[in-house]
């Protein structure tokens, strides 16, 4: 019998193993599907539904706030579209994660199939964080395939190939549900699926609805209609029309390549023999060990410039754009002698990347402050921040005299903007900046003008972060929780039809 210690152990050594799967935020009973960058393309690109795939790190508390939300969403949603995650902190995922473009935690990105198998459609989820937005976002990118039929044109949608199978919904509302789309979408090119309103008359009588919603199966040719008698919901409605056929597989097998034409063997170039050159018994042709070089290689498109962040060396370029009374939220990277080692590049670039990101929002002003800066080593100094060849990271607002540091593992791009999301929304403890920093009346102009897209531009956020009371410099700041972010109760999707 193994003992209870032997368990442990085995678990704990499973745990260090998969450190990804230990943290992620969504367990095998979740509603949410877990899924790896390895999956996606079985799981999610060549599926016949639509999809919302969040991207995520475990340490993220955008993150956190977000699960309960997309667990609702993910029960809402069940049946009618796909609901997964993929945690981007864990090794393996990391490269997919970037080509899908992540830059930021928590990522929702909806995925829908489009009319090339496996080629989906990928679009940024821009909306609330809440269940409910994210349900109707997901419900509206669903491909409706059901046909909406009056008395006027029932006869000619019945006509209509009128040996295959059909199915009609009889119903008191004018708009397709969701359920409805993904019920036809399970039955495509198997099952006709419509729908008509109880108010056409001729219709109704002519079926003998009594009630609504009431959904009917017409097997084709002569055969009677048959009249679903179990719940409208999703599972007994794919059962009831399983009676004439089982439903499309999720993800579609690849379709079998075709078979090359007649014409293309006649295209086939003749053999040497054929040829009507000569070559003589004494000239033998030799195989190059040379690899041939085609003429038909696409060009590579010149490298778009990187984005950058201005580095300050002069004393008043730093008090003018951060450490005067009047300067709001500044974040600075406090550079080592050595700008070209890799914690310097790195950080700078990550900044410059987010801060391109987020132009258009206005985001606060970024800076490098290069070790040959005046202040610089003082500021390090009154800040206690450490060595001076080190990268320091760093946020300031001296109006408000508050400064918060960065104390990340790494300066990856994603790690950073979590930072400077938090510092947007007002979150985390904050230091007090010493008044020996800080220059008092109008500071003096730097004496050369910034590019237009570095210049410092402040937020409309800014301003409700600096109606933060000075108190809650040296404490955790109390965030409420937005009211979007709250799980929304949804009523059954059943309801709809």
């Amino acid at each position: 019998m193994i003992s209870k210690a032997a368990l442990v152990a085995a678990a704990a050594s499973l745990l260090l193993a998969h450190p990804g799967q230990a943290q992620s935020l969504y367990g095998k009973n979740s509603a949410v599907v877990q899924i790896s960058g390895m999956d996606y393309d079985r799981v999610i690109a060549k599926s016949n539904y639509t999809s919302i795939v969040e991207f995520y790190a475990p340490w993220c508390g955008h993150c956190k706030n977000l699960k309960p939300a997309y667990e609702s969403a993910a029960k809402s949603l069940a049946g009618i579209a796909k609901v997964a995650a993929v945690n981007c902190d864990d090794e393996m995922n990391k490269p997919f994660c970037g080509q899908m473009g992540v830059q930021g935690f928590p990522t929702l990105k909806i995925v829908r199939p489009s009319k090339k198998a496996g080629k989906p459609i990928v679009e940024d989820y821009q909306g609330q964080r809440a269940a409910k937005a994210i349900v109707e976002a997901v419900k509206a990118k669903i491909p409706n395939t059901v046909k909406k039929v009056t008395d006027q044109t029932l006869d000619e949608w019945l006509n209509e190939k009128n040996e295959t199978a059909k199915a009609i919904l009889f119903s008191d509302k004018g708009l397709i549900s969701a359920t409805l789309k993904a019920l036809a979408i399970d039955f495509g090119g198997l099952v006709s699926v419509a729908q008509i309103r109880n108010k056409e008359t001729a219709a109704t009588k002519m079926f003998g609805i009594e009630k609504v919603p009431t959904l009917i199966l017409l097997p084709g040719g002569t055969q009677e209609p048959i009249f679903h008698q179990g719940e409208m919901k999703k599972e007994a409605m794919v059962e009831f029309l399983s009676q004439v056929a089982p439903p499309n597989p999720d993800c579609p097998p690849p379709k079998a390549k075709k078979s090359k034409s007649k014409k293309d063997d006649k295209a086939t170039p003749k053999s040497p023999k054929a040829s009507s050159s000569k070559v003589s018994s004494s000239e033998k042709p030799v195989k190059s060990t040379t690899p041939e070089v085609k003429d038909d290689t696409i060009p590579v498109p010149a490298e778009e410039p990187r984005p950058t962040i201005p580095v300050l060396s002069e004393r008043s370029e730093l008090e003018a754009s951060c450490l005067n009374d009047n300067a709001k939220t500044c974040v600075i990277a406090m550079l080592p002698k050595d700008e070209t080692s890799e914690a310097a590049t790195t950080a700078l670039a990550s900044l410059a990347s987010i801060h391109k990101k987020h132009r258009a929002s206005h985001i606060f002003p970024f800076f490098g402050v290069s070790a040959a800066n005046p202040l610089a080593s003082p500021l390090i100094s009154n800040l206690k921040l450490g060595g001076e060849n080190e990268v320091h990271l760093i946020a300031t607002n001296a109006k408000r005299g508050w400064w918060k540091k960065y104390s990340g593992q790494s300066f990856d791009a994603v790690q950073v903007e979590a930072w400077v999301d938090a510092i947007r929304m007002g979150e985390g403890k904050k230091e007090k900046l010493p008044d020996s920093v800080i220059t008092t009346g109008e500071a003096p102009k730097p004496k050369k003008e910034e590019p237009v897209e570095q210049q410092p531009i402040q937020i409309e956020i800014e301003e409700i972060i600096e109606e933060t009371p000075d108190e809650s410099l040296a404490t955790e700041p109390k965030t409420e929780e937005p009211v979007e972010d709250r799980p929304v109760q949804i009523t059954p999707e059943h309801s709809e039809l």
